[in-house]
């Protein structure tokens, strides 16, 4: 039966299809699932939620403009219903829903798993769209036994969609074999889209676009999402599976691309998107990509299309989240041996490994290339964000109160905890767009919040593209955030590095200066002073070699900066002598490798910072305390770890980290004990890092929403309600 788009965009070209499939498929393995027990919430642990409904969408909306210029608009920090006709989404449209845009089959086992398994096991709704066909050179083979098999890519592409259908099947219910029901659906860009069912579980699909994919990482191949973007070819072809309902071939252009993904973001109407890192860097050895060509300009269409759909009125706000891929060969592993284990296994189900015919087709049923080497190169054993490590997203006001930071829909969502233990309330969508993932705030001696961030420009056409500082601030304390102000980028141009800059950290003199630091293209870092009448200096090298990641800022009580930045052996320290001195650095820390997510507290004694950070290949935790420019002691381990990975937050006696679960975990800290802290889980996936304080813990869910747990009054270091 034909499949209808509930508020589709309307097509370029519209054609006619009414195809259904069903893959019936039978036996099968179970996939070990670990089990999260924990007290439901209580009414301590608060969400912050938006007021408003949305109202029911035309029959038949305007189509969609092409995408429009998104330099950042000013204005003060309130929405105004005359400039943005929006209706805000009402809490039923707020129900998380997760949505995954990658360029190839396999692109989200290896750089997004374990965050797939644990969406699917919570239960959360989960749609994975693929942009191309995946067909390679058509050899489904192991690389010894390739010059003996007929090159076939619309069987290889069938073989790897049947990798995917296994490997999804088994995370969702155990079983390799679980039956899909499969059928073809028109798209907003006029061509045709297969989407499949997991019939056991309807809330997780899969769309495959089966676009011609480049069929090399970094050589030229103009027929491609590269040449295509860059407007070397005007169409791209379409490369169907064999086996697919997909019945006719189909091409599109640039403009169509990005109306078709938009169009997938409105029927799925998602809360939250993972897709693939759009700026990974150029080698300086080789000048060439660091990542696929097709993940690079995969995200770069995600993103054109991300900024359309954010333009519908009605829809669910959308939050995002960049995953880095093969860059992550050479640094350091952040999974604990379970979970990667875990992550191999799903691996090895979509590589076909044991050669068993259980889906019954001629292709194969799974992913023979990737059987002689299923682990990737250490991808498995890794997952990396590409930024959003920050945990210095919320923010005291001089009253008290609390402010909180995150990006919605590619706008600067702000929400506001009053003094005295009022509720949270929020978000606000600060006007402007363009915003990345990765926002840092920062308190002003004088009691206004200044807030810290990069955007992407997509105006001006593919040489137009770039990413820039941007900042903004209260007009006074307590009051309106300001316009935003452009800081500009050390990049010379996107050619040259991608625009390949990390999150800024800033940190601030006592007579209110800051000071801005990022990682370069180089993996340098590089910073741009405020002077005394609120202008900014010019960009200038800080040093460093090999930094990746975020780098992290922090003062301590006596109003010394200090910056922390990782290299995949060790970790850099740039710092303050005396207060509103020079940054000085790098300075060896002697720390042994960590996973990279770095964040810093002031130290407990008010001299020094503490830096927190985790043990790689392990998830478990560790702390180092510095003054000056050097460590004060040894780092320490805290035993009784809940592996998982990123960054871990330890700030007024509480400590906050993403568990193997995926689930917010809690406890106090200085009170471990012989048998480690006492971790309470938070049972609701989020995005980015925690932000721990003495007040309590905010997270941003997947549902785009404020999770708080607070602290018990009186007694710091201890969460409420558990």
């Amino acid at each position: 039966m034909p499949v209808r788009l509930r508020r589709r965009l309307p097509l370029s070209r519209r054609r006619t299809v009414s195809t259904a499939v069903t893959a019936v498929l039978v036996g099968g393995t179970f996939a070990g699932l670990l089990s999260v027990t924990g007290a439901p919430k209580t009414a301590a642990a608060q969400t912050a939620t938006p007021p408003g409904t949305a109202p029911t969408a035309p029959a038949t909306p305007p189509r969609a403009s092409a995408p429009s210029p998104v330099p950042m608009a000013t204005g003060p920090d309130s929405r105004d219903p005359a400039a943005d006709p929006r209706p805000p989404a009402s809490a039923a449209d707020s129900v998380t829903s997760v949505m995954q845009i990658v360029a190839h089959p396999d692109d989200d086992l290896f750089f997004m798993n374990p965050d797939i398994s644990q969406t699917i096991r919570s239960g959360t709704p989960l749609a994975a769209v693929y942009l191309t066909a995946g067909e390679s050179d058509g050899v489904n083979a192991r690389p010894r036994d390739a010059a003996a098999v007929t090159a076939d890519k619309a069987g290889y592409a069938e073989a790897r969609q049947n990798g995917i259908r296994a490997a999804y099947s088994e995370m969702a219910t155990g079983s390799r074999t679980s039956p899909w029901d499969r059928v073809a659906i028109p798209t907003a860009g006029g061509g045709l889209a297969e989407l499949d069912t997991l019939r056991a579980d309807p809330k997780v699909k899969l769309v495959w676009l089966q676009i011609r994919e480049a069929g090399s990482t970094n050589q030229y191949r103009p027929h491609s999402l590269n040449g295509l973007w860059h407007g070397l070819i005007g169409t791209l072809e379409s490369q169907r599976s064999s086996g697919t309902p997909v019945s006719a071939d189909f091409r599109y252009t640039k403009d169509e691309v990005v109306a078709t993904i938009a169009g997938l973001l409105d029927r799925f109407r998602p809360t939250f998107v993972r897709m693939q890192d759009p700026s990974p860097g150029i080698d300086p050895k080789t000048g060439k990509v660091r990542d696929h060509q097709d993940h690079l300009y995969g995200a770069r269409f995600a993103q054109a299309a991300l900024a359309r759909y954010a333009e519908l009125p009605g829809h669910p706000r959308v939050g995002v989240q960049n995953y880095l891929g093969y860059p992550t060969s050479v640094l350091p592993h952040t999974l604990d041996p379970e979970t990667a284990g875990d992550k191999l296994k799903t691996l090895k189900t979509y590589a076909w490994l044991d050669g068993v015919n259980d889906c019954g087709t001629p292709a194969g049923c799974g992913d023979l290339k990737v059987a002689a080497r299923p682990a990737g190169r250490g991808w498995t054993a890794t997952v990396r964000y590409a930024r959003g490590t920050s945990t210095s997203w919320v923010q005291h006001d001089r009253d008290g109160g609390l402010h909180a930071f995150s990006v919605l829909d590619g706008q600067l969502a702000a929400w506001r905890k009053p003094a005295g233990g009022g509720a949270w309330n929020g978000p606000t969508l600060l006007p402007g767009t363009g915003m990345d993932t990765g926002i840092t705030s920062v308190s002003l001696p004088d009691g206004r919040i200044a807030v810290y961030g990069t955007r992407t420009l997509l105006s001006g056409g593919p040489a137009g593209y770039r990413r820039e500082v941007v900042s903004t601030e209260q007009t006074a304390p307590g009051g309106a955030f300001g316009p935003w102000r452009s800081l500009g980028t050390p990049e010379r141009n996107d050619m040259t590095g991608t625009s390949d800059i990390s999150a800024p950290a800033v940190t601030v003199d006592t007579d209110g200066r800051a000071t801005l630091v990022l990682r370069d293209s180089l993996r340098r870092l590089t910073a741009r002073a405020q002077d005394a009448d609120g202008g900014w200096g010019p960009w200038r090298v800080l040093g460093g070699t090999d930094v990746v990641g975020d780098p992290v800022a922090v003062s301590d009580g006596k109003g010394r900066g200090y910056v922390f930045a990782s290299t995949p052996k060790t970790v850099l320290l740039w710092a303050q002598h005396v207060p509103g001195g020079p940054l000085t650095g790098p300075a060896l820390t002697a720390l042994p490798p960590t996973t990279l997510a770095l964040s810093a507290t002031p130290a407990p004694n008010g001299d020094g910072v503490r830096l927190w950070f985790r043990k790689p290949a392990s998830g478990d935790l560790r702390s180092a305390d510095f003054s000056g420019v050097g460590p004060v002691s040894p780092f320490t381990e805290l035993p009784g770890g809940v592996a998982g990975f990123g960054p871990v937050s330890g700030g007024g006696g509480l400590l906050a980290v993403r568990s193997r679960t995926g689930f917010l975990a809690t406890a106090p800290h200085g009170r471990t004990g012989a048998a480690g802290p006492a971790w309470k889980l938070e049972r609701f996936l989020f995005a980015g890092a925690p932000d721990a304080g003495a007040d309590g813990v905010a997270a941003i869910g997947l549902d785009g929403r404020l999770h708080w747990t607070p602290a018990v009054p009186g007694v710091p270091g201890v969460p409420a309600g558990r």
